[in-house]
This record gives structure tokens, C-alpha cells and sequence, in this order.
């Protein structure tokens, strides 16, 4: 069997998922930005590994869910 190797559980990455939906006022242009951060993420892997068990999807979603909910994490 193949174990769940994420450090997020399915629970707490459908709830930051909502979040952002909920957030958007067009969901095919958050779906959109989602998948551009994953790619732009997934280049960057190949650079410097920070943590291989995390899929570049997952990794946008919890980082624009963050920028969400604490502002302050983003610089101007």
C-alpha cells in the first residue's frame, strides 16, 4: 500500500482549497493562476529540491492560500 507522503492532510488541503475558490471572483482564473504558480514551481524544483514528497500543485495551493490568509507574507 502507498502511504500518504504529504506533510498537509486531504482535509486540511480541501478546506485551504475552498478557501481559495471562495476568495475568487472567477474560478477558471484561480485554476489558471494555480496551475502557472505549479509550473513556475516545478522549474524551480529543478534547481533546489525543498521537499520532493510535495507536489508542485499542492505546494501553490497551500503557498496562495497562505498569501491569503496572513497578507503580511507578501512584500511590496
Amino acid at each position: 500500500m502507498l502511504k500518504n507522503t504529504s506533510p498537509f492532510d486531504n482535509q486540511q488541503l480541501m478546506r485551504r482549497q475552498e478557501e481559495l475558490i471562495n476568495a475568487a471572483s472567477n474560478r477558471y482564473r484561480i485554476t489558471v493562476q494555480v496551475a502557472n504558480r505549479a509550473q513556475r514551481r516545478r522549474f524551480e524544483e529543478f534547481e533546489a529540491y525543498d521537499d520532493p514528497r510535495m507536489k508542485p500543485v499542492l505546494r501553490a495551493i497551500i503557498e496562495m492560500s497562505d498569501e491569503l490568509t496572513q497578507p503580511e507574507i507578501i512584500g511590496e
